[in-house]
């Protein structure tokens, strides 16, 4: 299947690894002029000259804070200034920390806000009224099947993703006939770095092995199985793609059958 692809310019944040570093990956391959950012330089380059070497092309990266409104201007400014336009746009971040609401200071509330939220915001601003004089654009959101089913223990995540969603659901509204299509992509359980890590903080919260809760978790996925990065890769590249214009404002879980909701 051509999802004409070919010669589009997309962003991806926080690609440096994990579902940002699939996604970048899966575009580039599929023939898109691809531009990634994370705040590690060193990683940020690694992760650029592997994808470069895997699609036979030159990755455009800078390490950038995504939460520094005036970074992720410049940033997208930049792009715009190599590759002559900007078409998609992924915003993407690391996940908030894993706690209860009494544990949460204010402080890390506000963090989480410029973290989670207001840096796809900042995203937003800059890639939508360049994809408007073009009347043709896609905007992509990574959040958490959270927004469907609550997580416990995720307060921030479940708080603040829900908001991201209800601000895409928003701008598809108001962008739709600007050509722009504007979706969330949720992940369920997937295969990587960030999973260990709340897996982890689960079991030692609950005085037991990892093993354990990584076998409790599995165990309530159908499939049988946890996704892999590249699964949900393929879905963000087929909803920034031509074949699916008409696909706007919608949720969309990657996570095996997991979610219990009907929607």
């Amino acid at each position: 299947m051509d999802l004409g692809l070919k010669g589009r310019v997309a962003i991806v944040a926080a690609a440096s690894k994990g579902l940002g570093r699939a996604i970048a990956t899966e575009l580039a391959k599929e023939g898109c002029a691809v531009a990634i950012c994370a705040r590690t330089a060193a990683d940020l380059e690694r992760t650029a000259q592997e994808i470069g070497a895997i699609a036979g092309r030159e990755i455009f990266w800078r390490a950038l804070d995504v939460t520094n409104a005036d970074g992720v201007s410049d940033f997208v400014a930049a792009v715009e200034k190599k590759f002559g336009r900007i078409d998609i746009c992924v915003t993407n971040t690391g996940g908030p920390p894993s706690k209860k609401f009494m544990e949460i200071t204010l402080e890390e509330w506000r963090t989480a806000v410029n973290l989670v939220l207001l840096s796809s915001v900042y995203f937003a601003r800059e890639v939508l009224p360049r994809m408007q004089r073009r009347r043709w654009g896609r905007l992509l959101t990574i959040t958490s099947i959270s927004v469907k089913q609550p997580i416990d223990g995720l307060m921030l995540s479940n708080s603040l993703r829900a908001g991201v969603t209800g601000m895409a659901k928003t701008l598809a509204n108001e962008f739709g006939a600007d050509g722009i299509t504007v979706n969330n992509v949720c992940p369920g359980y997937t295969l990587t770095d960030r999973l260990t890590e709340l897996f982890e903080k689960r079991a030692q919260d609950a005085g037991v092995a990892y093993d354990e809760i990584l076998k409790q978790s599995t165990a309530n996925v159908p499939i049988g199985r946890f996704a892999r990065p590249e699964e949900l890769a393929a879905l963000v590249a087929f909803l920034a793609s031509e074949r699916a214009s008409s696909i706007n404002g919608t949720t969309i879980a990657v996570d095996g059958g997991s979610t219990k909701g009907l929607l």
